[in-house]
């Protein structure tokens, strides 16, 4: 079997994952233990899905429990890394900048995201930014 491919998910993904069950975002989420690839996340990507997906806004799609649930199977099967904040000024949206920072230390292939644009410079680093869609058509191609 060949390695599975490392990537890093995006907050606004996981949005787009509960809010909508026909996305892209949500078949990615159900597939998260798929052997064909490995999601990396620190402690600060998880606390910003917990902090995100539990604002009054995402009520209406997502209770406090099942958050902390989905988080728990994120973590559960996930690789984690320790991240050091090395590439802060690197990423256009600073608040961004330890997304960029795991997907370096974990040497990512892919962050999927739907906001490219936050992470303009992941290509110095030869990472990949790539929609959700776009990444479930390429694992179904291997």
């Amino acid at each position: 079997m060949a390695e599975p491919i490392k990537i890093v998910i995006d907050t606004n993904v996981l949005v787009a994952a509960f809010r909508s069950s026909r996305g892209a975002a949500n078949r990615l989420l159900m597939d998260i233990d798929d052997p064909q690839f490995e999601v990396a996340v620190s402690i600060p990507l998880l606390f910003e899905y917990e902090e995100v997906l539990k604002r009054p806004e995402m009520c209406e799609f997502i209770s406090h429990k099942e958050v902390d649930t989905a988080i728990e199977d994120i973590r559960s099967i996930a690789r984690k890394y320790e991240i050091f904040f090395l590439w802060r000024i690197l990423a256009s949206d600073p608040d961004d900048a330890f997304i960029l920072e795991l997907a370096v230390r974990s040497k990512a292939e892919y962050i999927i995201t739907y906001n490219p644009k936050d992470f303009a410079s992941a290509a110095s680093f030869d990472i990949k930014l790539i929609s959700p869609r776009d990444f479930l058509d390429l694992i179904k191609q291997k």
